[in-house]
């Protein structure tokens, strides 16, 4: 087994370089760029999709480079950048050197990844913060929404997908399969903006808050307090994500156990005389689970990473979903390929975490012996 994660580790640094490689290559080849955003600003045409960080992004571009007056006496030359006609060729030269595009692409990725396996992520261009502070600082709403509603997922749909698996065909059976189509059919941020006109002011009830993941007198609040306003501000968000996802565990863990209750063993432990408890929680339950929790950890690094930025915007819980849109629109390269270069490693680590979960549950599945 040690012969096995060793592999699995070198294995990492490979699949990483390529990930990183890739994005950059694209990164490459995209219309516009940080450059480019500054001189937009400059000149009234940024268009940005968002407007948090479009106040202050061009001037503090300009006053990072230390850059002269943009129409201070340039010269008509043309430039390789759009909406630079008229701009002080030096004012540009300086831009490009604050975001170092005065290096070939080579010499950046290389610099880039360099300072990554340090775990150095640099500053933002265009807010005042380095990344990993920025990382840090929305991170306690990305685990909030991953690990609660992947916590509420398992809760529910075990028991859910277990009492199906034991009245299969029946009416329960039937209709519970209904609701959970349904209810995987529907958009989360379609069942998101329900969930705000039904509940948090909209048209009829005004229960929940629409903003935040705490109250603004939240450090005022007791221990108790403060626990349930958090999950106060957490109630509609988590509904609205964990609505699909009950079909997919529900469902598989349905399918898990009728497979086990179909094999042999089963047969012979009721033809010893156990209860249908005993043989469904004595033998079948270690079999049937090993599928769904050997796969928490990559079902919770999903819940963390995919699927947030809608209902992070619905309800204005600033957490790295609307930090990596944000960033991506307004070509932040430091924190889009940070944030990429440090969600790709955790999904690497836990995958590694997700088949070390099986040998744990089950000690027969010997994975070294299968590569061999």
């Amino acid at each position: 087994m040690a012969a096995y994660i060793l592999r699995r580790l070198l294995l990492i640094i490979p699949t990483i370089i390529g990930i990183m490689l890739i994005s950059f290559a694209v990164i490459q080849w995209a219309p516009g760029g940080p450059v480019e955003r500054v001189i937009a600003q400059l000149s009234g045409t940024d268009v940005s999709a968002t407007s948090r960080i479009g106040g202050s992004a061009g001037g503090d571009a300009g006053v990072g480079a230390g850059a002269q007056t943009p129409g201070g006496g340039g010269s008509a030359m043309p430039s390789k950048y759009r909406g630079a006609q008229g701009l002080d060729p030096e004012f540009i030269r300086q831009l490009e050197v604050q975001f170092g595009f005065d290096k070939p692409p080579t010499e950046r990725f290389l610099l880039m990844m360099g300072n990554y396996i340090r775990f150095d992520f640099g500053d933002s261009y265009f807010r005042d913060i380095s990344v990993i502070e920025l990382v840090i600082e929305k991170m306690p709403v990305s685990i909030s929404l991953g690990l609660w509603m992947t916590l509420l997922t398992y809760i529910i749909s075990i028991p859910l997908g277990i009492a199906k698996a034991v009245r299969d065909g029946s009416r329960f059976d039937v209709w519970t399969s209904g609701v959970i189509i349904v209810g995987y059919a529907i958009p989360g941020f379609l069942f998101a903006v329900l969930l705000i006109v039904l509940f948090s002011g909209g048209t009829f009830l005004d229960l929940f808050p629409l903003r935040g993941l705490t109250s603004e007198n939240f450090d005022e609040l007791s221990l108790f307090g403060k626990i349930i306003d958090y999950f106060w501000h957490l109630t509609l968000p988590l509904i609205s994500m964990a609505l699909g996802a009950f079909a997919t565990t529900s469902l598989l863990t349905k399918n898990s156990f009728l497979d086990e209750i179909r094999k042999q063993y089963v047969v012979t432990a009721r033809s010893k005389g156990l209860s249908e408890r005993d043989v469904l929680y004595g033998h079948v339950f270690r079999n049937a689970m090993l599928i769904i929790i050997a796969g928490f950890p990559g079902a919770f690094i999903g819940a963390f990473f995919a699927g947030s930025l809608l209902i992070e915007t619905i309800f204005s819980l600033d957490g790295l979903g609307l930090l990596s849109f944000e960033s991506i629109i307004s070509r932040d390269y430091p924190v889009v390929f940070a944030t990429l270069y440090i969600f790709s490693l955790m999904g690497l680590v836990v995958n590694l975490i997700s088949d070390l979960a099986y040998t744990w549950i089950d000690p027969r599945i010997d994975f070294e012996r299968r590569e061999n």
